[in-house]
């Protein structure tokens, strides 16, 4: 029942917390410490790209960073019959739902208990509308890998003991709706002692500026807008100009950037370097190979292997790995070495999860101007700020103008000199034709596929957002599966649109699970579309 999956871990955690606290100790101690507050935060965020290695590599790593075309394994998990083969592997899938409901969800209503019980008449409203706008980052990611999510309804059941899920289209509008009241509570001027004095200890974004905070929750109501153009267009157009017409402003400088600063090694960089489960993708390098881009050597280590030695390669997605791990382990090793610190990298003791930054917000501009959204602006000046502020991040501001006038390089062919059956020579579908410098004479088609191959470019090393807009644009073309697993779960052409909802959550809310399942228009399979899913 789902009472048991929610509220009964939630009630023992409030049991645990309280024991900690005595009702009437003085002020000066209250505001001194906070401790449990603080805690609830801090782990609320760290656990939106999860600071624990292997909790990440479910949560995230073993499926859309994968998918997204950023990353490959050369490990061969389950005889290779797992994600990367369309074979999905339910009790890795679940840890998905399990992050979100477990670890983020639950500990705002962990904290509102503490806050009512132990700190009775304080004014914690801005720390509850950082929380909010945490929850949504979180819900996001899981609703754009299942579709339904258990959002509005959490920790609140039914008569029979069953949880509803919220359809993606319902979810989209509550993100909105909680965003833009996370933004006005954040807009009063006044904020308790109290209050602050527990976002500045718990904030490992910002640093307690809540102005950064308006800006990260606007910015990230425009990218849900957008995300909706296909399925929803006069919501779109609506929620976007809102977005760009708002006062607070719009994450479009690096300096504003909403990054998780662990205080510890990135749980990717675990991933990659200590356990070497995680190399890079075929796609990404075969892009920016193609267009000499200077963010290659940020991105990834040349391979190592004797075959490729010297170059920059990542493994193809979907592949036969031969049964052994270090048949391609030696081929390009990840990166993402940042101008103002590497987000991970090798020995790096302070990692960072990359969640908005500003390149992403010039980009949805460009797309909102490309389509007549008021206030967006010029298409192709947001384009090119797009790219120039990417290049920002990246340490790369020097190749700027030669890059953004490039209008002949296109992405380089594929070849895997250890197994020609993966090669993707010049000319094949799968390659795609798109050149860097904007075009005015280019159909709108075109100028999407450009700004979004930059997009993705840009967004990298974030596999959930660049795998969410690649489904909903089709953009950048991406290498297709060698091997599919899916037993006709999912076509290899179409490749894998959503992530099932996994067994657990089937078991434990059939009724919830039923009526969430209901409104997926298909099968709760892999070939299902979501609802934004509609371009294609």
């Amino acid at each position: 029942m789902a009472t048991g999956l929610f509220t009964v871990s939630c009630t023992s955690d409030f049991d645990k917390i309280n024991s900690e606290y005595t009702p009437g100790l003085g002020d000066e101690q209250l505001n001194a410490d906070f401790g449990q507050l603080v805690s609830s935060m801090k782990l609320m965020q760290r656990g939106l790209v999860h600071y624990n290695l292997g909790v990440y590599q479910l949560q995230q790593n073993l499926n859309a960073d994968m998918f997204s075309g950023y990353f490959s394994t050369s490990n061969p998990f389950n005889g290779n019959n797992f994600n990367s083969t369309y074979f999905m592997m339910d009790n890795w899938n679940e840890r998905i739902m399990i992050t979100q409901l477990e670890d983020i969800l639950n500990k705002k209503d962990i904290f509102k208990a503490v806050m009512e019980k132990t700190y009775p008449g304080y004014n914690f409203d801005k720390s509850l509308a950082i929380m909010d706008i945490i929850k949504v980052v979180s819900s996001l990611k899981v609703s754009d890998a299942h579709g339904p999510v258990i959002y509005s309804k959490f920790n609140k059941p039914n008569s029979d003991g069953s949880t509803d899920f919220d359809s993606q289209a319902d979810a989209y509008h509550f993100f909105i709706a909680d965003l833009t009241n996370a933004i006005t509570v954040l807009q009063n001027a006044n904020i308790a002692v109290e209050d602050k004095s527990v976002i500045k200890s718990a904030d490992v974004f910002f640093g307690g500026d809540t102005v950064k905070w308006m800006k990260f929750a606007n910015s990230l109501k425009f990218r849900i807008a957008m995300r909706m153009r296909y399925a929803a267009p006069v919501d779109s157009k609506k929620f976007a100009e809102e977005a760009l017409a708002s006062p607070v402003g719009l994450i479009e400088n690096n300096t504003d950037n909403a990054l998780i600063n662990y205080g510890t090694p990135s749980p990717i960089g675990g991933v990659i370097y200590d356990w070497g489960d995680c190399r890079s993708g075929a796609p990404l390098l075969a892009y920016l190979n193609g267009f000499k881009d200077p963010r290659i050597s940020a991105y990834a280590f040349k391979a190592t292997d004797p075959a490729a030695a010297g170059q920059y390669i990542g493994i193809r997605q979907g592949i036969d790995l031969k049964g052994d791990k270090t048949f391609y382990v030696n081929y390009s090793v990840p990166l993402a070495d940042a101008a103002g610190g590497a987000y991970f990298a090798p020995g790096n003791q302070n990692g960072k999860g990359k969640i908005f930054t500003a390149a992403e917000t010039w980009f949805l501009k460009a797309e909102a101007a490309l389509f007549g959204y008021t206030g967006a602006g010029d298409a192709k000046s947001n384009y090119e700020m797009g790219v120039r502020t990417s290049m920002d991040e990246w340490g790369k501001s020097a190749d700027y103008n030669a890059y953004i006038n490039d209008a002949t390089s296109v992405e380089q062919a594929y070849t895997d000199p250890k197994n020609a059956v993966n090669n993707i020579p010049a000319g094949n579908s799968m390659l795609s034709t798109v050149t860097i410098k904007w075009n005015e004479a280019d159909n709108p088609e075109r100028k999407l596929e450009r700004l979004m191959t930059q997009k993705w470019l840009a967004l990298y090393p974030d596999g959930s957002e660049a795998w969410a807009e690649q489904r909903r644009t089709g953009y950048p073309i991406l290498f297709k599966n060698v091997l599919n697993s899916s037993q006709g779960n999912i076509d290899t052409d179409k490749m894998v649109r959503r992530i099932p909802i996994a067994t657990k959550y089937r078991n434990n809310n059939p009724v919830g699970y039923q009526k969430a399942a209901s409104t997926l228009g298909g099968p709760d399979i892999g070939s299902t579309k979501l609802w934004w899913d509609k371009k294609l």
